[in-house]
């Protein structure tokens, strides 16, 4: 029998090294950009077109390539970074695997220009799906220019998996802000569609960061700065009252890469502790130096994480850093501890802090409810094509129906038998409207249940079928991250639908001029933060998106606990939820009413 084995061909390696490397037009960013920075350029420019689909170029003042590294940097596993094991376990660099540029130029049309300072001419070379078209000597300013077009055109399945340009922009700007934010001593342009978004001078960090985020001061920047035996760290947090809906504006740079890490986030929002909500989120941007061979950086394609050596004293000091850090600024005893660095070297740490579940689901007491109104609502569900009738009869006894001698056809009597025996409401500690049932008392939590209510509403509005906007007195200005802005931009029609009436004014800025009819605000901004942050971290289909976005705009719009009702108003609001689909239930799975039976109510008083 023949050998089966064999060696795959060159361009077929390379694209399956793709898949890793290159995901989506941010990848190209990422990649060019570090190799940029590696060339020790001290201005990049970054050009993209229709969200990086048809044009990615990083152009750079750095040291360039001579002809043969031209050539030679296309090739798979050809870096200048590496040259013995050892050098894996020390490295300092942003790119060194020399598998981006080859994985690159299998999945796209590549163009780059290059040229040292000591040499008289460039190099232009073109590569079309690993195979290079042509090279020759040009007339060149010194450093490289890369442009890559018309990504995955070789692999129409790949590109048919990239979302619309807006969405693979804010990628895009993800990647470019990680990059300004980790150098802020270089000059770095972005142009999305030939139009300048960003111009950004050399800086200092603090200075760089309100370039960048040009919502936050000076005054809200809290600097970090201190020096342990395992780790240095520089950098900046934001104010308690600086906090915000969205989360995007968080940062860990370890010698200067950009990492992704759950659990040292879990330490800096720990030191805030006490001074912000669940809901809030705190800025940061902290340069961390460690000792290279502390860490493995080859651990993932994108190099976002990092294996540490010493993981839990790292999350120890940087909780207490950044909470001595805000203790300072708010004078308080309590936080402003001195900072101990012979603590973390011997100190038996507990198990890692726990973390809370992103996703609303059903609780156990609800799933109970659930079980104990499950024959009221399915007989309820018998009446739901008469929902625009007035209920009122739901209010009325039934003799025939207090008649019947069969238990069975007393135990699936219609709904309207079960409900109060008047249309009678009163509202206790402002926060549940109780009412008489036939068999005993049922209460409404009146929060819950209008959340449910603006709920369905907005997901009809989804549905093609608009809220009606009142219009402000003054418009408000709201003024969102650059990533934001394009998710803004992609939801946008969608918002409108659920009453909002906002336009766009450039710049990251949006202006709205009308509301929801039933919302009430006087913070617009942190509401579309919070709609703009609840969609971009949803993974789900588009159409669960809009399910989340309708959620949140009901959980904010809805009336609070506190809020006393007059008669009408709990009237209304009793015919609303029971013309629901779901009546028994908030959004987020929380009871809209529970019903306390009579014969509960006999036990409370039988002394027997």
């Amino acid at each position: 029998m023949a050998d089966i084995i064999k060696l795959l061909p060159d361009h077929v390696a390379s694209q399956i090294a793709a898949g890793e490397v290159v995901q989506r037009p941010s990848s190209l960013v990422k990649e060019l950009l570090d190799n940029a920075i590696d060339a020790k350029s001290t201005s990049v420019k970054l050009l993209v077109k229709e969200g990086g689909k048809a044009l990615v170029q990083v152009i750079d003042n750095g040291c360039g390539m001579s002809h043969g590294d031209a050539r030679m940097c296309w090739e798979r596993h050809a870096t200048s970074k590496i040259g013995l094991t050892e050098d894996i376990f020390r490295i300092k660099t942003m790119g060194f695997r020399g598998e981006a540029l080859a994985s690159i130029a299998s999945v796209a049309r590549v163009e780059m220009k290059t040229k040292r300072v000591e040499d008289e001419f460039g190099t232009s070379i073109v590569i079309e799906g690993s195979k290079v078209i042509s090279q020759e000597d040009i007339a060149a300013d010194t450093g490289t220019s890369i442009a890559v077009k018309n990504l995955f055109y070789n692999i129409p399945a790949r590109r048919n998996f990239l979302k619309s340009n807006p969405v693979e922009y804010k990628h895009v700007l993800d990647e470019f802000i990680r990059c300004v934010l980790a150098n802020p001593e270089i000059k770095f342009a972005l142009y999305h569609n030939d139009e300048e978004q960003f111009l950004l001078e050399p800086s200092d960090l603090q200075g760089r960061i309100t370039d960048v985020f040009s919502g936050t001061k000076k005054s809200e920047l809290i600097s970090i700065e201190e020096e342990t035996s395992i780790i240095d760290i520089k950098g900046f947090c934001g104010s308690p009252e600086s906090a915000k809906k969205a989360r995007g504006e968080q940062f860990f740079f370890f010698n200067k890469r950009f990492i992704k890490d759950p659990y040292l986030n879990h330490a800096i929002v720990g030191a805030y502790e006490g001074l912000i909500s669940k809901e809030q989120f705190p800025l940061y941007v902290l340069h961390i130096s460690i000792d290279p061979s502390q860490i493995d950086v080859n651990i993932h394609p994108t190099k976002t994480e990092i294996k540490f050596e010493d993981e839990k004293n790292i999350y120890q000091i940087l909780r207490a850093v950044v909470r001595k850090a805000l203790g300072g600024i708010l004078n308080s005893p309590e936080m402003n501890i001195g900072f101990d660095d012979n603590r973390f070297m011997h100190h038996e740490l507990g198990k890692n802090p726990g973390f809370e579940s992103e996703n609303s689901t059903v609780s156990t007491a609800s799933r109970s409810q659930r079980n104990s109104w499950d024959d009221l609502k399915f007989e309820y569900s018998q009446k739901r094509n008469q929902v625009n009738q007035n209920w009122e009869i739901l209010f009325q006894d039934n003799p025939k129906t207090e008649m019947q001698s069969e238990p069975e056809t007393v135990r699936t009597s219609s709904v309207e038998s079960e409900l109060a025996v008047s249309r009678s409401f009163f509202q206790l500690h402002q926060t549940y409207i109780v009412t008489q049932i036939k068999r005993g008392l049922m209460l409404v939590d009146q929060q819950a249940a209008h959340e449910r209510i603006l709920y369905e509403k907005y997901l009809r509005a989804l549905d093609k079928n608009p809220v009606a906007s009142q219009q402000l007195l003054f418009p408000k200005t709201v003024v969102l991250s650059a990533g934001d802005e394009q998710i803004m931009l992609e939801i946008l029609d969608d918002i409108r639908l659920l009453g909002f009436n906002i336009s766009h004014f450039g710049k990251n800025t949006f202006v709205v001029n009308g509301l929801p009819a039933e919302l009430h605000l006087g913070n617009e901004q942190d509401l579309l933060e919070e709609v703009v942050e609840t969609y971009k971290n949803s993974k789900t289909t588009e159409n669960h998106k809009k399910q989340l976005v309708a959620k949140t705009l009901a959980i904010k719009a809805a009336i609070k606990r506190g809020i006393r009702l007059q008669a009408e108003e709990m009237n209304r609001l009793i015919d609303e939820l029971f013309a629901c689909q779901e009546p028994s239930f908030a959004p987020d799975g929380r009871a809209c009413l529970k019903m306390l039976g009579l014969d509960e109510l006999a036990k409370m008083f039988d002394s027997k």
